[in-house]
This record gives C-alpha cells, structure tokens and sequence, in this order.
C-alpha cells in the first residue's frame, strides 16, 4: 500500500507492505536520479540481521552508528556526519536511514545538515519507527537537557515500511511501537473492541494515514499536526528522566502509554470528559497489552519539573487532551492540578 504524504514539490510516499526494502533502488533512481552514491546509516546489530540485503543500485558506504537511544547523541551524530564528509558523499547523492526510530531520527538530522541538505530515505525497522518516527520530517538528537532539543524539519524522499522485518523485534520493541498506534487509535476515536479483528499491517496503515493527513496539513507542528503529541507530554517528561538512569529502563511507546493513560485522567479531572473516556483509554491500552500505570521509581516533582522544560511547554503546561468536541491542546494547565493528579496516579495498582 502507498500513502501520499502531500506537501506540493517536496510530497513522498510511504510503502506499506512485505518486501518494500527492495524498493530501495527504484525509490532512489525516480526521486535522486543524478545520485552515484548512497550512505546507509545504521547500527551494528541490524547489520547482522538476515533481511539486510538492501540494495540502492549505487555505491554504498555503510556508516555503523551507536545502537537505540545511543544514537541520539550529539557524539554520535557528529561522527556520522565526519563519515559522510570523509566519502565525500554529494549534495545529488543520498544518505538511507535503516534502523529504530532513534536511528531514522539521527540519519536525517545528518541529512538535513550536511551540505545543508541532501537527499535522505528512510527504511524504519521498528514498530514504532514505522507508524511514528521515520513519517513526517521530524529529525533530531538529544542533549542532556531532554529529548530532541537539537533537530531539524526535513522531509525524506520516500519511506519503505517493511513488514517482513518485524518479524525479528523483541516482545519489548514491538510493544513500544503499540504505544504510537494507541495513540493514533484514540485519536481516531476507534474502540478497543475493534482491536481484536485489527491485523498488525491494518494497525500500521491506519497510524501512518492518520500522521500523513495532520502533516501534510501542519508540517511544523503549527495546528493540528500537534495532535500527535497525545500522550507525549508525560511521556517526554518519563524519558528524561529514565535517560539520566538507565537509557533502557523505559521504551518511548512505553512512556506513551502511560501518558496516554495520564492524559485522560488529566481530562476527566478537567472536567472536559466523563469517566467512560478514561475506561476505554485503559481498555485500549489493555488490549494492545500495554502497562499504563506509574511505575516506581518516578516522583510526581521530578516528572513536573522535567515537563516546563520540555520543548514543546513554549513557558507554560501544555497538554493535548480529549474534550467534548475531539482532542486540542489546551495551554496553561495549571502545575498544581497536574501534581495532584500525577500524585493520584501514582497511587494506582
């Protein structure tokens, strides 16, 4: 299946389907015909994996980089972008991300920047990179300050989401991913019991048709594109802090889930929506097998703190809530509402 990200001149698709990999080459002759040479960015381990015989039909230049999070580092994408300088790869020539979301995210930051600009094409290997991180232009790295603070807008040429690949990820890795198609689930104001005739490949569609709809519409996140930070805003705030302990103590669609579950918490006590929201959100998640409760460890002062410097709060608490009439975001939100609330849900088995 192709999805049209729709955005005039600079428009791509998304393949959605076995085997799109060997796409690759056909992808690159039709949207970068004068390239000669193409760099795959990816790590070690997926290097290993039985599926990469990903063939571009030009020279290619593997540049191994940190596996997950570790990626995200402004070490390692300095790195990465010295190797693209030292194969002296083009402005015509292409850079193809193969990895997690940590890995599409750092290939097209490098992209973005190097030579100001050159052409990228992701093929996400995750769960979550397929219904999340690889669609939509968003690239960047971390700094110790939070998550994605150093980054880029940058559309790629093309996205090959290969569900053949999957078949490879861990429980833990494909549960993250499950934490972005809640997200669109909800969104899309779908029921928890439809989940269960759903396939993977439906769930994965359904996902990048609803983020290829908000960015074509929003690419800078300026109006609705923002929907799809439902849930981010704990979320973030869980990472940060998880990242200065322990960088694999809590997936990014792990962190959502809980702030999925949070978020519609957070609405109910706002009074913008009734108790069955808040049940049908856990319905969801429960079905997808996803936890949504606090974990331990996590103390509703640090998580607040960690939230005003997100870079998303622009000053103020910022959260995308469910309301009566959808999900908007709604600005100011009081701290002390969302530490009472945070304190309650902390409280929950």
């Amino acid at each position: 299946m192709n999805i049209r990200v729709a955005m005039e001149e600079r428009s791509y698709d998304v393949v959605v389907e076995p085997g799109a990999r060997a796409r690759l080459g056909d992808l690159i002759h039709v949207r970068a015909p004068r390239a000669k040479c193409a760099a795959i960015v990816t790590s070690a381990t997926l290097l290993e994996r039985p599926w990469f015989d990903l063939e571009s039909g030009l020279e290619q230049v593997v540049v191994l980089v940190p596996e997950g999070e570790a990626a995200k580092t402004v070490d390692a994408y300095a790195e990465a972008v010295e190797a693209l300088a030292a194969m002296r790869l083009s402005r015509d020539d292409v850079v193809v991300g193969v990895g997690g979301g940590a890995v599409t995210d750092l290939a097209g930051f490098a992209a973005a920047t190097y030579l100001r600009g050159v052409g990228v094409v992701q093929v996400p290997t995750s769960l979550v990179g397929q219904v999340d991180a690889a669609i939509g232009g968003k690239t960047g790295v971390n700094l110790r300050a939070g998550k994605n603070l150093l980054g880029a807008f940058y559309q790629p040429l093309g996205v090959l989401c290969d569900s053949d690949v999957l078949a490879t990820l861990s429980d833990r890795e494909r549960r993250s991913g499950l934490g972005e198609i809640a997200k669109c689930w909800l969104l899309e104001g779908r029921r928890a019991k439809e989940l269960g005739s759903t396939s993977i490949e439906t769930l994965i569609e359904t996902s990048v048709e609803l983020k290829a709809r908000l960015v074509a519409s929003d690419e800078r996140e300026s109006g609705d594109r923002v929907l799809l930070n439902y849930g981010h805003t704990l979320a973030h705030a869980l990472e940060k802090v998880a990242l200065g302990r322990d960088p694999d103590e809590l997936r990014h669609g792990e962190a959502v889930a809980i702030g999925l579950a949070f978020a519609a918490r957070l609405a109910r006590t706002l009074d913008r929506v009734d108790e069955d929201v808040v049940l049908e959100h856990d319905a969801v998640l429960d079905t997808l097998g996803l936890a949504h409760a606090l974990p331990g460890g996590f103390e509703p002062e640090e998580l607040l703190e960690a939230m005003a410097h997100d870079k998303k709060a622009r000053h103020d608490l910022r959260f995308v809530l469910a309301g009566a009439d959808g999900f908007s975001l709604v600005e100011g939100v009081d701290p002390n509402v969302v530490a009472t609330e945070l304190a309650r849900f902390k409280g929950e088995p």
